[in-house]
């Protein structure tokens, strides 16, 4: 047993992954590197062979900086949408070009987050991690210091980039350093919880940081939570990747990203050029049949393997995904240009009248895990979009009647995407190989981001479609409303033999 040497320093990651050691005696050549290092593994009764992977020895401070960087990036989406007017008023730039300030970020971490998943499991997911972290703390100085608007929408891309590197990475370290189901669970209900308080704590930091320092300060505020997580991820996350039958798929990545940045360009585009939208979505869809079409030419060395496509699990976890981002986004954007256009409340005023809908997310997701032990994850998932289609129907109906009722509808939404958030995340790390949990999660992420994306332009153009104002507004979320009791039926479906947390499935 001890010749092995498995049973005394834990399981190594499926898929043939590598923890990086130190140098030194047998008996230490496969220790995790770093202080943050897991402990031992139990043996198991056959032969010494370790049958799982221990907790790690600072849990709340691996956590802590996971749920940190995470933190730092939602922060950045939901303060920046309250500073463009500002920002436009100081450079003398019109919409379109504030419409990029905002969505350059989105852009790029949609065209990179699978390329971030890949290289966190290629070449160790701490190492891409904490360079995701530097680059955002960069990119956001960047930002605060723009002389003009051109290097402001630069370094706005460049925050896209960090994100789409940091944030994969935190989600399958997370996958890895939990072992048990149920632990990683209750882990990832916090971990999904960041968004929510990033949700909650946005519009208010955002509002009082324009009145007292001016647009500059909200770029700044992520830097000192960077600087402090950036050492915290040196000293307590331990060092694992996956590159076995891995390779950077360069043609995928070209491909893929000409596809997510064409459809980004379409929806962006879709309320001012018709034109530019439509042949946006003509080099889409080209460049999404190539891409198939190669993936699955190179199976398993591809960018997106075909075996994560082919999990029902996936496909369940994805389509809650989209549905819970695209009727989030969508319902924040209508929502507020609804109470804005009537003359209901200001901008700060809105961004404060979604803070009981934020709290409620926050809360359910910070018990997500607990819940998923007990009820399912498919119950979970499917009953957390049709929660959240209740709370949107209920806006739709009474959002210029009675704010009461609206902020019954607003809470019910926010208990939704709290219940889908953690097992959502928990779905997709235990229906891959450890091999493959940075790509899957990357996926899930262009999900999200996806769901987002299309949410704003489709509500939108429904919305004027509509005539605007209370008309417009029901005409959207009624869409909205179609959509997710879909998404929740398939989600029903294809986790039909998701249960309580179960093991993750071997190579």
């Amino acid at each position: 047993m001890a010749g092995h040497g498995r049973g005394r320093h834990g399981r190594l990651p499926e898929g043939g992954g590598t923890l990086r050691g130190h140098a030194g005696a047998s008996r230490r050549r496969c220790r995790p590197e770093g202080p943050g290092a897991l402990i031992p593994g139990r043996q198991s009764a056959r032969g010494g062979k370790a049958v799982d992977r221990a907790a790690p020895r600072r849990p709340g401070l691996v956590l802590a900086t996971l749920c940190g960087a995470v933190l730092i990036a939602q922060i950045d989406v939901n303060i920046v949408n309250l500073a463009a007017h500002p920002i436009g008023a100081y450079f003398d730039v019109r919409v379109g070009t504030l419409q990029w300030v905002v969505d350059s970020y989105n852009v790029f971490y949609a065209v990179l987050l699978i390329t971030g998943g890949l290289l966190g499991d290629m070449y160790g997911r701490r190492r891409v991690f904490m360079s995701g972290v530097a680059l955002f703390v960069s990119a956001s100085i960047v930002c605060a210091a723009a002389p003009t608007v051109e290097v402001l929408i630069v370094g706005r891309a460049l925050t896209g980039v960090a994100a789409a590197l940091l944030v994969p990475s935190s989600l399958s370290i997370l996958s890895v350093a939990w072992p048990d189901p149920a632990a990683r669970s209750r882990a990832l209900g916090i971990w999904a919880a960041c968004n929510g308080l990033s949700i909650a704590i946005g519009p208010t930091l955002g509002g009082f940081l324009l009145g007292a320092f001016g647009w500059r300060s909200i770029f700044l505020v992520v830097v000192p939570i960077g600087l402090v997580v950036l050492p915290l991820a040196a000293i307590v996350l331990t060092e694992l990747s996956d590159p076995k039958n891995r390779r950077f798929d360069l043609g995928g990545q070209i491909l893929g990203a000409i596809a997510l940045g064409a459809l980004a360009i379409a929806t962006i585009e879709v309320h001012r050029n018709a034109e530019v939208a439509l042949a946006g979505a003509s080099v889409f869809l080209v460049a999404l049949i190539l891409f198939l079409r190669r993936q699955a030419r190179l199976g398993a060395e591809g960018l997106v393997p075909p075996d994560i496509l082919a999990s029902l699990e996936f496909r369940g976890a994805a389509a809650a995904a989209s549905a819970m981002t695209f009727g989030m986004y969508g319902l924040y954007f209508v929502l507020l240009l609804t109470w804005q256009s009537l003359d209901h409340f200001g901008p700060v005023a809105s961004g404060m009248a979604l803070i009981p809908m934020a709290l409620a997310f926050v809360i359910v997701a910070s018990f997500s895990g607990f819940l998923s032990g007990r009820l399912g994850k498919r119950l979970m998932l499917s009953g957390g979009i049709a929660t959240i289609a209740v709370g949107t129907a209920i806006v739709a109906a009474l959002a210029t009647v009675s704010m009461p009722a609206t902020q019954i509808g607003l809470v019910l939404a926010g208990v939704g995407m709290g219940m889908v958030m953690g097992p959502m995340a928990a779905v997709v790390v235990e229906a891959v190989p450890a091999a493959r949990v940075g790509t899957a999660s990357a996926l899930l992420n262009v999900a999200r981001i996806v769901g987002a994306t299309l949410g704003v332009a489709a509500m939108g153009t429904l919305y004027v479609f509509g005539g605007s104002g209370e008309s417009g507004l029901q005409l959207a979320l009624g869409a909205a409303v179609a959509l997710q009791l879909g998404c929740a039926a398939i989600a029903w479906a294809c986790l039909a033999d998701t249960g309580a947390a179960k093991p993750r499935r071997p190579k």
